[in-house]
């Protein structure tokens, strides 16, 4: 494990996901893993990327040109790619990363997280895709799959894609034995309910 993707909202929301995107900065930096975000000073993602480098963490920032332009780009990270589109943002961060994580947000992160789930579901890569339940956030999003399964669009061998965490240490350790061995997690949350 070199550099985990972090998927989080363009706003802070309420205390609790501030300082829980402290914590995960500080932890990548203890983990020694580097950060790849979406290269904004603003939001959670601004806190993440701020708590890594205050600790001597290493950020990479991807972020389009028609948002760098409207001076949201954080100028104090290591590296900073200004690409052309959403599209070759998302590309260039899955490129760089060898695990997901999504943290607390709003429609943009849920569509970066789908869209990496999806491309996991695919074959598309083989990294781990995983989400922290800060404050039980996701947990609609968990009973959302769990209904998707319930009603037969998740297939049982999509079952253990996502790994599913409360708590961020247990979280942090599962991606790095998934990305060590390189094999999919077996005891994350499944998709796909008990019958």
């Amino acid at each position: 494990m070199r550099r985990v993707c972090v998927f989080c909202g363009s706003r802070t929301g309420g205390p609790a996901y501030v300082e829980a995107a402290k914590q995960f900065g500080a932890a990548l930096v203890r983990h020694g893993w580097g950060l790849v975000y979406g290269g904004g000073h603003i939001g959670l993602m601004g806190v993440v990327a701020d708590s890594m480098l205050a600790l001597g963490g290493h950020v990479t920032g991807v972020i389009p040109k028609f948002l760098e332009a409207r001076e949201l780009a954080h100028r104090s990270v290591q590296e900073l790619h200004i690409v052309d589109s959403m599209h070759a943002r998302k590309a260039l961060m899955a490129e760089k990363s060898d695990a997901f994580v999504a943290l607390p947000g709003g429609i943009g992160t849920a569509e970066e997280f789908f869209e990496i789930l999806t491309w996991r579901q695919l074959g598309l890569h083989s990294k781990p895709v995983a989400v922290w339940n800060v404050a039980g956030f996701f947990d609609p999003l968990v009973a959302w799959l769990d209904h998707m399964a319930a009603e037969g669009f998740v297939h049982p061998w999509d079952q253990n894609l996502l790994l599913f965490e409360n708590d961020l240490e247990t979280l942090l350790d599962k991606l790095s034995t998934a990305r060590s061995e390189n094999v999919t997690p077996t005891d994350s949350k499944p998709l796909i309910p008990d019958s």
